[in-house]
């Protein structure tokens, strides 16, 4: 085996030692011990928070690639964490003597890895989607219900925890924009790069690309535009009952086999229709809108950008919120400072039905055709993987 194909970890570290912070009003060792499965992008950006804005010491991580174990340690600064091995090694990370697990990874591993955290005794900070499939949200659902009353169970939506869209949302369910008619939703964003690497086989280079990957990921509207189905779950204060759609992949076709585009409608109770698209590929133009017109006014929402209200009774919001900081931020301190009170957060209902409105969509466009909210969870539709490492 070559040098490249030897990035794939070999053996374990020691244990994290960390200079004296404060946590919780107390000296370091109260403290939180966080481990993180997954070290991408994403493990690298929330364990960061977690360690600027919560105090927790980072003592354990688990990927398969061992390049991005050794770069989360000197990107976090960390020293001598625990490091677990294998496609399996999040049940070590899981098992060991940490308080909490981030589950950092593809989405396709998050229903295992959570169950295994819970099944631990761990708490669960958990990124979106929780799942690719209706089988891995039904599990999640098993697990967050397990953990609720003695483990907080989080799942990291931005907006949801960001100030002016709770307000918006507030506003919009007090009927500050009348009766909801019809929502304006899309996700418009360029392409990703892919992160293949020479001397890796096949299949290892396709973890790699896992956001190319329909069973890895769940594709993007699964992936990446759960962003703003979310929300419009969340301004319409329900979740749609049937979805119609379309899409394809035309403009990137040179990894993986996920659609670049979506056109899906959907339907919610009280004859509210939501327009809903996205793109993985622009240039010059990138997007999150979730824009609903009521009877009297039009609450208009971007990720990263405005959130306002006019009409009859407008309101004048933010022009530029910090939803992908700011959100997370909010979501690390609040994860923490429940484990420290003991008043502990669970939000897995509402997560996994904006997960599983997005699956609804990616069905009917697969299918181009009408699918019900009913008919996709008696499916039970599982993706499979049958990834050979």
């Amino acid at each position: 085996m070559n040098s490249k194909r030897r990035q794939f970890i070999q053996s374990a570290g020691g244990l994290l030692i960390l200079k004296p912070a404060t946590a919780f009003g107390s000296q370091a060792n109260s403290a939180i011990r966080l481990g993180i499965t997954g070290c991408g992008g994403r493990g690298n950006f929330v364990g960061d928070l977690f360690k600027e804005y919560a105090g927790a010491r980072i003592t354990a991580l688990h990927d398969p690639f061992e390049d991005r174990v050794t770069a989360t340690v000197a990107k976090l600064n960390l020293s001598g964490p625990r490091v677990y091995k294998g496609l399996d090694g999040y049940k070590e990370l899981a098992a060991s003597d940490v308080d909490a697990v981030a589950v950092m990874s593809p989405p396709c591993f998050h229903p295992e890895q959570a169950a295994a955290a819970v099944a631990a005794g761990k708490h669960v900070f958990l990124a979106k989607p929780v799942a690719v499939d209706v089988a891995g949200c039904k599990s999640i659902l098993e697990s967050a219900e397990r953990a609720k009353g003695k483990r907080s169970f989080v799942v990291d939506f931005q907006t949801r925890a960001q100030p002016s869209f709770q307000e918006a949302a507030s506003r919009v369910r007090r009927g500050d924009i009348g009766e909801l008619v019809l929502g304006h939703v899309y996700y418009h964003a360029g392409r990703l790069s892919p992160h293949t690497l020479a001397g890796l086989t096949d299949q290892q280079n396709r973890l790699r690309n896992w956001v190319f990957d329909k069973a890895l990921s769940g594709d993007i509207i699964v992936e990446q535009n759960i962003h703003v189905l979310d929300v419009a779950n969340w301004y319409a204060q329900g979740r749609p009952v049937k979805a119609t759609g379309t899409g394809g992949r035309k403009a990137r076709v040179d990894v993986g086999d996920c659609w670049d585009h979506f056109l899906v409608n959907f339907w919610y109770p009280n004859d509210v229709k939501v327009d809903f698209s996205s793109a993985q590929f622009t240039r010059g133009y990138n997007d999150l809108c979730m824009r609903f017109y009521g009877s009297k006014g039009t609450v208009d929402s971007h990720y990263n950008g405005v959130v306002r209200i006019t009409g009859d009774k407008p309101w004048t919001g933010v022009e530029k919120d910090d939803s992908f900081r700011g959100g997370s931020v909010n979501n690390v301190k609040a994860f923490v400072e429940s484990i420290a009170s003991g008043k502990y957060l669970n939000n897995a209902a509402v997560s996994v039905e904006s997960n599983l409105t997005a699956v609804l969509g990616r069905m009917a466009a697969y299918g181009e055709r009408m699918v019900t909210w009913d008919e996709m969870m008696k499916s039970n539709e599982k993706l499979e993987l049958n990834l050979r490492i």
